[in-house]
């Protein structure tokens, strides 16, 4: 183990669909084979390298893993990004923190430019990212419309605090949306899906509008006309939390420390969907394969 390494026994394991990705070799980040996937883990610390100093031996930490490993009893992770939590937080809950709402966050926040009364089109609402914008969104003073598809899935993104819903099984993303914002679009769009979600958005966004382009679950990656870009002066933002954590880890850290004292006190509130044993992995990601999953899905060892 390096010097600025900690070692880590793992208690919950989230279960995410870039795993997915990662396992068929579709991701982004290619890792070296063999591999183990997971890229969020909570658990306790069993040892720190010597440049380690914010945390120590027996602590409670979360932590994201860009590079995986997570699905494992033990992980090596850099110790700078990984983070301590309380102990009014248990580990499934933390596990399912790391990367919805880490991505959240930093997608409304320091790409997105998210302001207080703003409007929020959150797509994929029902996952564990798109509840957690959906929480982020209106912790930041947003007024929130969630997508997704099912009576069901728009039960909980209600619960989550969405302002509106939109059941894109049953309606036309575009009308529903201009209909809510009295024809002027959102002014931010949250979107995980990509494929036809993505184009509907690109004409329901407002004049200068962002659209934040967080990851393809519909498997389609969507192309979007430039006149449509000029004609609303809108933008189209990438978000790589993962890559910008692994280049600035402290940032990341300190992103997800403040955020959880809204844990603690419940204004957000990690939705595990249910658990599966480690070796019942590859269950928990059929799960997520076949969009039966509202939250998130956790592995605990």
């Amino acid at each position: 183990m390096k010097p600025d390494q900690v070692r880590i026994a793992v208690k919950a394991a989230g279960v995410n669909f870039p795993d997915i990705l990662m396992v068929e070799g579709k991701y982004q980040v290619k890792p070296e084979l063999p591999f183990t996937p997971g890229l969020e883990v909570a658990g306790t610390v069993m040892e720190c390298g010597a440049e380690v100093t914010h945390i120590k031996p027996g602590q409670r930490v979360l932590s994201f893993a860009r590079r995986g490993g997570g699905y494992a009893s033990e992980i090596v992770l850099p110790g700078a990004i990984v983070t301590p939590f309380p102990d009014s937080i248990d580990f499934t809950t933390a596990a399912a923190f790391p990367v919805a709402y880490g991505t959240a966050h930093f997608a409304l926040d320091y790409r997105g430019h998210l302001k207080k009364g703003e409007t929020l089109l959150v797509l994929g609402a029902a996952g564990g990212v798109g509840l957690a914008a959906i929480e982020i969104g209106k912790l930041m003073g947003a007024r929130v419309i969630a997508a997704a598809g099912g009576a069901d899935k728009l039960a909980v993104c209600r619960e989550h605090g969405a302002d509106e819903v939109i059941d894109y099984r049953n309606e036309d993303l575009r009308d529903r949306v201009k209909s809510l914002t009295d024809g002027k679009g959102v002014d931010v769009v949250f979107d995980p899906v990509g494929g036809s979600a993505f184009e509907q958005s690109v004409r329901c966004i407002g004049w200068e509008g962002r659209i934040l382009v967080i990851g393809f679950a519909s498997g389609d990656i969507p192309k979007v006309a430039a006149n449509m870009i000029l004609v609303k002066n809108f933008s189209v933002i990438g978000v790589v939390f993962g890559e910008h954590s692994w280049r600035y880890p402290q940032s990341s850290r300190e992103r997800l420390m403040s955020l959880l004292p809204a844990v603690v006190d419940g204004r957000l509130k990690p939705r595990v969907w249910k658990t599966f044993p480690l070796d019942q992995a590859p269950a928990a990601l059929a799960e997520i394969s076949g969009r039966r999953v509202i939250g998130k899905v956790i592995l605990t060892t």
